[in-house]
């Protein structure tokens, strides 16, 4: 078992740009000290500097991070693309093992408001639509219904908002870890 029952797990997933990691961050700021954001790009493109391919290294080190973080008191939000066939078992197993409440989000955002949004980040540079367009699954998700479905016409405060009071972190004071 991990966590306890008052921290809070929320696992947020979704293609390339659509929205994921704004909203992680909206999380934090609304919430305050004491919620971690334990970023698949960050740990598998910027820690371990791997592709995402079934069995790689970063799905077990962000099943750590996010455990390890749960322990020490933290509330956890674990976001990225996440793709069900090579995440879920991890997330499945993190789901069962988590004492506290855990709630799942899947921004369900159509490929070409997926490019829209990628031209007005600093990375459009880097990688483009064609690339965009292998990486995209169409509503990949987790199996037995274990996620909300976030359009894309919910805007990013609305999105940061509902998960707040889904949750329960909108009535939770900042915690001191």
């Amino acid at each position: 078992m991990v966590g306890s029952e008052e921290t809070r797990l929320v696992i947020l997933r979704g293609n390339s740009a659509s929205g994921k990691s704004s909203a992680a961050a909206g999380l934090r700021e609304e919430f305050g000290r004491g919620l971690a954001v334990v970023g698949q790009d960050n740990l598998r493109r910027d820690v371990l500097r791997e592709r995402d391919r079934p069995g790689a290294a970063n799905i077990g080190l962000i099943d750590v991070t996010a455990r390890y973080a749960l322990d020490a008191g933290y509330h956890v939000v674990v976001e990225g693309i996440l793709y069900a066939d090579h995440y879920g078992a991890m997330l499945a197993r993190l789901r069962a093992d988590h004492r506290g409440p855990t709630h799942g989000y899947y921004l369900n955002v159509p490929f070409e408001e997926t490019v829209a949004r990628h031209a007005t980040k600093p990375q459009s540079a880097t990688y483009g639509e064609l690339e965009m367009r292998s990486w995209y699954r169409e509503r990949d998700l987790l199996p037995g219904g274990v996620e909300t479905v976030v359009g894309a016409d919910s805007s990013l405060a609305e999105t940061v908002e509902r998960i707040m009071r889904d949750t329960g972190l909108a009535g939770l004071p900042p915690l001191e870890p």
